[in-house]
């Protein structure tokens, strides 16, 4: 049986955006870096094995490696991983396909570093060879790395000491919130890190919304009741993490407050 197309006592302002939408507050625990799959630019490879520097010996537990042609051809996990944490492109040329990809399906990458661009600033000979880089592109692969690692220390708020190997001041680290739901899978990137996602029938459509327990637990810790005003709300939450058509609306409001209403109840047993 379809869902019906309206609930009773809604209104067309129910489906007017908010002014305002509130961001749930996620965690940031690691930094995601997507790296240039080019393989025909010696600089491609330089990112590659910059990016492969920092992930194994500069910032092992503070990093993940997305994939970039797994990201482009719809790769869930990769995806939810982009859109709830930071991260950083790394192109070899001004093409910037890594930091437009990540734009495209994800979100704008917290921080961008092309490689053509570090090795024109700071002279250093262009980088040759594909499978074997010549001087310059191994002095690439250490500045980018450098930079790289950098850019993590910035956004996880921490400042690295060149002379004593350590961080300086205390290292905070937002740690992942708990979560207690039964029905959600997690889609894990590389690292064992998960973003939590849940199918929802929607108009009789099966629908994964990316970060719905989270936004869900948001609602219940404020104390919002399952009402027409928490459903707008909650929509709006959604649709900063998942594609919504205008015309799909009202049939995500019906099927978010029922999924909110089986939350709660879930939640008091």
């Amino acid at each position: 049986m379809p869902w019906p197309r309206r609930l009773p006592g809604w209104s067309t302002a129910l489906l007017a955006p908010t002014k305002e939408t509130i961001m749930v507050d996620l965690p940031k625990k690691k930094v995601g870096i997507v790296s240039c799959s080019g393989e025909e630019l010696a600089e491609g490879t330089v990112t590659r094995l910059a990016a492969l520097k920092v992930l194994e010996h500069l910032r092992p537990s503070d990093t993940v490696t997305i994939c970039l042609p797994l990201f482009l051809a719809g790769g869930e996990a990769d995806r939810a991983f982009a859109k709830f944490y930071p991260t950083i492109a790394v192109d070899g040329c001004t093409l910037r396909c890594a930091a437009r990809g990540t734009e495209m399906y994800s979100g704008k990458p917290a921080a961008s570093i092309v490689v053509s661009e570090l090795v024109a600033q700071n002279g250093i000979e262009k980088p040759e060879g594909l499978r074997r880089l010549n001087d310059g592109g191994m002095q690439a692969v250490d500045l980018t790395a450098d930079q790289i690692a950098g850019r993590v220390d910035e956004l996880l708020g921490r400042h690295w000491n060149r002379l004593t190997g350590e961080f300086e001041g205390p290292v905070s680290e937002q740690l992942p919130v708990e979560l207690v739901v039964e029905e959600p899978v997690v889609a894990t990137c590389s690292c064992g890190s998960g973003i939590p996602i849940q199918k929802v029938c929607i108009d009789g459509q099966s629908v994964t919304l990316v970060g719905l327990p989270l936004l869900m637990q948001q609602l219940k810790v404020k104390g919002k009741p399952p009402s027409d005003d928490t459903a707008r709300e909650l929509l709006e939450m959604v649709k900063v993490y998942n594609q919504v058509g205008a015309s799909e609306a009202e049939a995500y409001m019906y099927a978010l407050l029922r999924e909110y209403r089986t939350y709660l109840v879930k939640e008091q047993v």
